[in-house]
């Protein structure tokens, strides 16, 4: 959301929500987001929640620089990928960052503080996952197959790319910024290894790592800091994420 934000010039406030302090299960943040989930778009008065259907929203609201192809089955196309974003790569993501992140930060809490927190997750697969992800780490099985989803989607992508300098074509669009966002937890963990035998989608990738929308929404959250903490901790876990390809 904060990639299409920056690439259609608008301006907006952030509001930090801390998810290791489990700050999404607020009571504030849940009569906004029913769902406990990040992030949700406020716009005059008006809530708009789930990242996917925000970036429809903002496209069709702010129609000055668009990013829906104008072709009925190229958008048919961005919208496939969109749902598998929403479907598969964004659990999966969730799955392989959450024994990284959240797992050591849940540790820190009594085994009472973590299951009332957890007993707060509004839907049950989601609640269910967090308790596994938290017992097992990289050993639970939704590591496994979150890693799979991953190489599919980029062998999927490669495909699409072929010939091509986005995805749908010579023309930016909602599929190619719904999935970058993804490549930069592999590139955080160093996990690029993933990917590494894909040219298309490497140059891909890179191309949006050098774009100046992705430094402006993603890169500047990232101190010299956090970005060592991540990789140490990331090339820790490589043995195991690989064996999972």
């Amino acid at each position: 959301v904060r990639i299409l934000l920056a690439e259609k010039g608008l301006d907006w406030q952030a509001h930090h929500i801390d998810l290791t302090q489990k700050e999404n299960l607020k009571p504030e943040y849940l009569k906004l987001n029913p769902l406990g989930v990040v992030p949700t778009l406020v716009d005059a008065g008006k809530v708009v929640i789930e990242s996917s259907i925000i970036c429809e929203y903002l496209d069709d609201a702010y129609p000055q620089k668009t990013f829906r192809p104008d072709d009925p089955y190229d958008v048919s196309k961005m919208r496939f990928w969109m749902k598998h974003v929403d479907n598969k790569l964004h659990p999966s993501c969730g799955a392989i960052q959450w024994p990284m992140i959240m797992r050591p930060a849940m540790l820190e809490r009594s085994p009472d503080e973590r299951a009332r927190l957890l007993d707060k997750i509004p839907e049950k697969p989601r609640r269910e996952r967090q308790r596994r992800l938290i017992e097992m780490g990289l050993d639970a099985p939704d590591v496994a197959d979150a890693v799979k989803t991953y190489r599919k989607t980029v062998l999927d992508m490669e495909k699409d790319l072929e010939g091509r300098e986005w995805l749908l074509g010579e023309t930016l669009t909602l599929a190619d910024i719904c999935l970058i966002p993804y490549f930069q937890t592999l590139f955080q963990f160093e996990w690029t290894g993933v990917y590494e035998d894909c040219p298309k989608v490497k140059q891909w990738t890179q191309k949006w790592f050098d774009r100046p929308s992705f430094v402006k929404a993603v890169r500047i959250d990232f101190t010299f800091e956090t970005l060592e903490n991540c990789k140490r901790i990331g090339s820790a876990a490589w043995p195991k994420i690989k064996a999972y390809l």
